[in-house]
């Protein structure tokens, strides 16, 4: 589920002594000594954390890192939120001369964020788009209207050129963003039409149309698929008695 592990991102504006850490992941103590370490190498210290979501993979650690960093915790639901405001689309973020601009991308989860930094072009997405693969839309939390509207906004970010990169929040980094994008959005529009053929095929549960629409994948990743599954016949629904 989580490719190589979840990536934590470490931002610092050059020859600043301040850093920005997004997602510090699981509770894994040696994994947040290693990025204390990172950045006491950098000559910084952690004075802000940000969260793209609420998963555990990417918020757990979030409360036991701001009791190691002194920092405040920042996200979409001020539910994860300590020591500070929450955030939304359209906030800016100054971390030691660095900008970091927060977007909206709701859809994996109700909660979504990405963030991105202009002078790099670089677009952190958290689950909205990941390395390699696809991601699920979790429902309930998640909806698929939601999702298809924050990856056409992230698509014409990359006609626009605001986004050149996508820091993902597990697997490699995505240097060819707007193909990724448009990969994303012709594979969910492909599964959505296969779901509705699985209905009409007579299937009228969840797990009938997985086993039916997704057999082409791991078994072990069909309950994550069912949630998918769930979202798209919520999406469905609504179209229908719109």
């Amino acid at each position: 589920m989580t490719l190589d592990g979840t990536n934590t991102w470490v931002l610092i504006e050059p020859g600043s002594h301040e850093a920005l850490v997004v997602d510090p992941g699981p509770l894994h103590e040696g994994h947040l000594a290693a990025v204390l370490e990172h950045v006491d190498a950098a000559g910084a210290r952690v004075t802000s954390i940000a969260l793209t979501h609420g998963h555990p993979d990417h918020a757990e650690a979030a409360r036991r890192f701001a009791e190691l960093t002194r920092a405040p915790v920042r996200a979409l639901d001020p539910a994860y939120c300590l020591g500070s405001a929450a955030l939304g689309g359209g906030d800016v973020l100054m971390i030691g001369g660095l900008e970091v601009r927060v977007v909206s991308t709701r859809g994996h989860t109700g909660d979504s964020l990405s963030f991105l930094i202009p002078a790099d072009r670089a677009l952190l997405t958290g689950d909205t788009v990941l390395g390699r693969g696809t991601t699920v839309v979790a429902h309930p939390d998640g909806r698929l209207a939601d999702y298809f509207d924050s990856l056409r906004l992230i698509r014409r970010m990359t006609e626009t050129q605001a986004v050149g990169v996508i820091l993902p929040g597990h697997g490699p980094v995505v240097t060819e963003p707007k193909a990724a994008v448009e990969f994303y959005l012709t594979h969910r529009a492909a599964r959505l039409a296969q779901v509705e053929a699985a209905l009409e095929a007579g299937d009228r549960t969840a797990d009938q149309i997985v086993r039916r629409v997704y057999a082409d994948i791991d078994p072990r990743l069909w309950p994550a698929a069912e949630l998918s599954v769930l979202a798209q016949l919520e999406y469905l629904n609504r179209r229908r008695n719109t």
